[in-house]
């Protein structure tokens, strides 16, 4: 599998390069961590601390909003990844990025980048972001009988998700390994997303 996606990785140009800090624009970035077995990796992911203003308890990858002195998105990347769960930019060996996106209609452009990670490695979380860290089979996505789909009542729109031991996996964190997936080895996932004017009512 990482040999796959690997090439892909090699081989995606971006329409636009926003990895580059050149305005004012809100942006930020993630680091999707991967580690273990090649042909049936693993990525490392957190679940938010309960005391955070903003998606409290939810399942992310680590990474964050830019800050000035990041010299591009990369960096905000490898900033946010050793501040949240203690992993230094040493330990990681980058394989690439992905399409830049946006959480639902959040006007932040977030743009994942994809890393290998080498055992040995110590995570050390930040319990004033982070509450706890776990490792995710990606396979584990390429079943469809995991997906399910919930009502996020606030905005009366139907999302998909699945549940991992006691984690459940949704919205933009979901979206962008399962987009990985079928950019990277055409795993033909099709899930069922609202419309824009659903968002919007």
């Amino acid at each position: 599998m990482l040999t796959t996606m690997t090439q892909w990785l090699k081989n995606y140009r971006p329409k636009s390069d926003n990895s580059v800090i050149t305005n004012k624009e809100s942006k930020a970035a993630v680091l999707l961590l991967l580690h273990g077995d090649p042909v049936d990796p693993h990525i490392i992911l957190t679940r938010r601390a309960n005391h955070l203003r903003n998606h409290a308890g939810e399942v992310a990858f680590p990474g964050g909003m830019k800050e000035s002195l990041d010299k591009d998105l990369l960096a905000t990347a490898l900033r946010e990844t050793e501040e949240e769960i203690g992993l230094a930019s040493s330990k990681i060996t980058m394989l690439g990025r992905l399409p830049a996106d946006s959480p639902r209609l959040n006007s932040i452009r977030v743009t994942p980048f994809m890393g290998w990670v080498d055992a040995p490695y110590n995570l050390t979380p930040d319990p004033s972001e982070i509450a706890s860290v776990f490792n995710f089979p990606l396979s584990f996505l390429l079943e469809i009988k995991h997906y399910q789909y919930f009502w996020l009542a606030q905005e009366k729109i139907e999302l998909p998700y699945v549940m991992y031991k006691n984690y459940k996996i949704w919205g933009f964190t979901l979206k962008v390994m399962v987009d990985m997936l079928n950019n990277t080895i055409d795993a033909q996932i099709k899930l069922r997303y609202p419309s824009l004017d659903e968002f919007q009512q």
